[in-house]
């Protein structure tokens, strides 16, 4: 078998708003790739980043055609090695990361099971999910009233965003303090918790924020710093103990390596759709499993990461991320999508990677190409 084309799809047509607020809809514009062999088999992934997608199409594409897209490690390095020279992140990476993906879809296919059962799973029935939940009310009633729908809603743990925007001085951090007491109070102390910062604030203020947050018990401090400053997560860590997470911006085990080696990071969060694709990430489980650290991947396209989180053992990767405002809009195009039902994702049991449109959905339907 050799690969004979590759493929991006542009669709659109409309999805349902984000919650918490449902009204209406949005317009939608998502790019699949689809990988075509010579005997009439193919990988189909997606949504993937234009930015990945404009790499594919200028530069992987053609030194893909007439290789065996089967020998996965062959193909992975060989793509790393021509396309070194600005280094192993961003667009680059996120492209190499579209066709890994989709050739794993197609790999699924030529041996008639998931992905996740290629990877050496599955090993669990049920993968727990945790509520991401960006875009909901701070002010404490409404919070308190989605805190708690969510928990009823059969949802185990649930990460809420810090505003937004650099963060100082007394008055912020009452601010943010109001919010983390105001979910615990929500949901209960027997409940996990997260927060994220996306990577707004400064060490200095991480810190005297992290003291007072450590009475509530959170699960993890997520991105209090860019994540090029590895010295302030270290920082942190060692002036308060909070448990951190970090790593949806790194782009490679390399890059997830240093964190590892200074104990910078208690949760890794590299994902497939950025960095790598499906085989990078499953080796930086191998490499965090060495360390001890747990990996729970950044989520805003889930079906990747669940066929990994489902080879890998739970102690491991023990939870994965459902991002409410941007789940249901990035798979309104999907016939089948995952949607996780009490708290928990069902093992995608389709073979590769299950991703599949229903054309009733798609408005609009183009091939495009950024040349090359």
């Amino acid at each position: 078998m050799k690969i004979e084309s590759i493929k991006v799809h542009e669709v659109t047509g409309n999805a349902p708003g984000a919650p918490p607020l449902r009204s209406g809809t949005v317009r939608v514009r998502q790019l699949f790739l689809e990988i075509l062999t010579d005997e009439g088999l193919s990988g189909f992934y997606g949504p993937i980043d234009p930015a990945a997608a404009m790499h594919v199409t200028s530069l992987l594409g053609q030194e893909l055609v007439g290789m065996d897209p089967l020998p996965w490690q062959r193909l992975w390095y060989d793509l790393l090695a021509r396309h070194r020279r600005h280094g192993w992140t961003g667009a680059i990476m996120m492209a190499i990361a579209a066709v890994d993906n989709t050739l794993w879809d197609l790999r699924g296919k030529a041996a008639g099971v998931p992905v996740c059962r290629l990877l050496g799973g599955p090993t669990r029935e049920r993968i727990r999910v945790y509520a991401s939940m960006g875009g909901f009310p701070h002010e404490a009633a409404p919070l308190a009233e989605h805190a708690r729908a969510t928990r009823k809603a059969g949802f185990t743990a649930q990460k809420w965003f810090f505003d937004p925007g650099p963060r100082a001085g007394r008055a912020d951090m009452v601010k943010d303090l109001a919010l983390v007491r105001n979910v615990r109070e929500a949901v209960g102390e027997d409940y996990d918790l997260m927060f994220d910062a996306t990577m707004h604030w400064d060490a200095d203020y991480a810190v005297a924020v992290a003291r007072e947050m450590l009475a509530h018990g959170p699960m993890w401090l997520e991105e209090p710093v860019p994540a090029m400053q590895m010295n302030g997560y270290v920082r942190i860590k060692q002036a308060t103990g909070i448990p951190l997470a970090g790593g949806e911006h790194l782009y490679s085990r390399w890059d997830v390596r240093p964190y590892l080696e200074a104990g910078a990071v208690d949760f890794v969060q590299t994902d497939p759709e950025w960095a790598g694709g499906i085989s990078e990430l499953t080796r930086i489980c191998a490499m965090a499993a060495a360390y001890g650290v747990k990996v729970c991947p950044h989520g805003h396209t889930i079906v990747a990461a669940a066929h990994v989180i489902a080879s890998q053992p739970e102690s491991l990767c023990p939870i994965q991320e459902y991002l409410f405002s941007s789940a249901e809009r990035r798979h309104c195009f999907f016939k089948d999508p995952l949607v996780p039902e009490g708290g928990a994702l069902p093992v995608p049991s389709k073979p590769g990677l299950g991703v599949e449109l229903d054309e009733a959905k798609i408005e609009s339907r183009r091939e495009v190409s950024w040349g090359g």
